[in-house]
């Protein structure tokens, strides 16, 4: 297994990922995905499990009817990689996707 690129410490997760949520002191990024119903919710889920596979990169997350919340961090490292903002880019478009439907 390749060892993923730390992310730099000026990193504009702002700028980068302006949905997103720091959690600083357990290193992580998080946000709540809220769908239409259930169905859409289990379709954002799919496509983004498909490309955890390719990536492999999977979230920790949960669902709940029409939101899912999700937590992103690179556990090996004990930090945030660049596995975590490409994670999180594909979810904010298959979100974007989704509700395009």
């Amino acid at each position: 297994m390749i060892k993923p690129n730390l992310l730099a410490n000026d990193f504009d997760f702002a700028k980068t990922l302006p949905e997103w949520q720091v959690n600083q002191s357990n290193p992580a990024l998080v946000r709540v995905f809220e769908f239409k119903d259930f169905k859409s919710a289990f379709q954002f889920m799919t496509l983004c499990a498909d490309f955890a596979e390719e990536l492999g990169h999977h979230p920790d997350w949960s669902n709940s009817w029409n939101k899912v919340s999700v937590s992103l961090s690179t556990h090996s490292m004990k930090a945030l990689t660049e596995l975590d903002t490409t994670m999180a880019s594909a979810m904010d478009q298959f979100a974007l996707q989704i509700a395009g439907q």
